[in-house]
């Protein structure tokens, strides 16, 4: 659909169940963020707590901000922030902020466990953005 290659989903606290999922709409409705405003919509807190937003790419601040406001209890995310960086540049469509998520929840008031990168993954996660970001 030309949307940017993230994507997101939310994990209940059996940790099978898939909850939600999400793909990326555009530059401010990342697939991060719209899955937690999402879940806050639909499941409490206490519940969201015990559940896990599992993403492909480590969560930028905007979209670590919404995990926490959703009180979501846990991040697993495939690839750092850093290794996109490496292929988007200083492409106009993904402006990156240098600041890694687990500083984002440091300064929060709730335990949120993050979890990543997946070493084992990058490669695969990579490979749909190898390329997209020079064709657009």
């Amino acid at each position: 659909m030309g949307r940017h290659p993230f994507g997101a989903v939310l994990v209940a606290p059996d940790g099978e169940t898939v909850l939600a999922e999400q793909g990326n709409i555009n530059t401010v409705n990342h697939a991060e963020s719209t899955l937690a405003r999402h879940a806050a919509d639909n499941w409490p807190g206490d519940y969201l707590a015990h559940c896990t937003l599992v993403t492909t790419f480590e969560p930028c601040a905007m979209c670590t901000g919404t995990i926490y406001w959703a009180n979501i209890g846990r991040i697993v995310y495939g690839a750092s922030e850093a290794a996109l960086l490496s292929l988007t540049g200083n492409h106009e469509e993904n402006p990156t902020l240098s600041l890694p998520c687990r500083e984002v929840i440091a300064r929060g008031q709730k335990p949120i466990e993050v979890i990543g990168p997946v070493t084992e993954l990058t490669d695969e996660l990579l490979e749909p953005h190898r390329g997209f970001w020079q064709r657009r």
